[in-house]
């Protein structure tokens, strides 16, 4: 397995620290069976594929071994975000039968966390993600992780994680705070539910933190300078 270094992997305040934790137990909470993970959102820059690379993170600080597949194959941020220190080949390579899987596992620079990129654009991603190649993919990967945390595209768009959430064990809807009306996030919540997905929960995201509140430190914040979480 290759291995690369995160340039840009910043450590949690102790507070976002607590709410991943809190995040992760209540998942583990959810029964043994819970292994794979599908992350998605109603809309884009809801801040899934944060919540769901820091929940990978938690997992594997925690001791267990865990693999994080980037299947954003339409707008991934996590090279842009993480910067690897070198090219990387991604899923959409072995999707296609450019380059075996081996050529896609990277080890990282965080403790039992390895990692799937996605690699270049398709033209066809649903496809991809529908095809036999790739429930194989993750079913072996489910043999040999602890946890399989999958980022997919925001539901709302399109319908990409609908597909990847039906060969998984469970999705996790992030909603950010006073952006995400109840109407859509029904929408949402329906449209995992008739393709016989489990929905675990909700995670709200980008809460607003207030000067006074039991989770100000003494320290000013931006509106939305640090994220908390919670899974209802």
């Amino acid at each position: 397995m290759k291995q690369i270094i995160l340039e840009k992997l910043n450590d949690l305040d102790f507070q976002s620290n607590e709410s991943y934790k809190a995040l992760r137990t209540n998942i583990q909470f959810c029964g043994s069976d819970v292994k794979l993970l599908c992350f998605t959102s109603c809309l884009p820059d809801e801040g899934k594929s944060n919540v769901s690379f820091r929940l990978a993170a938690s997992f594997a600080e925690s001791g267990k071994r865990v693999i994080y597949v980037d299947a954003d194959l339409r707008r991934s941020v996590t090279i842009g975000r993480y910067k690897p220190d070198q090219a990387v080949h991604g899923l959409t390579h072995f999707l296609s039968g450019m380059i075996p899987l081996e050529e896609i596992l990277y080890e990282t620079n965080v403790m039992n966390l390895d990692m799937i990129f996605t690699g270049p654009v398709p033209p066809n991603p649903s496809e991809l993600l529908g095809s036999e190649l790739f429930i194989k993919l993750i079913e072996m990967l489910r043999e040999g992780y602890d946890y399989v945390i999958i980022d997919t595209p925001p539901l709302g768009n399109v319908i990409d994680s609908a597909i990847v959430a039906e060969h998984c064990d469970g999705v996790i809807l992030v909603i950010e705070a006073n952006a995400i009306s109840y109407k859509l996030a029904q929408k949402v919540k329906k449209q995992l539910e008739k393709g016989g997905s489990r929905l675990l929960g909700a995670v709200l995201n980008k809460v607003p933190v207030k000067e006074g509140s039991y989770r100000y430190y003494g320290k000013k914040y931006n509106k939305y300078s640090k994220e908390y979480y919670r899974i209802y």
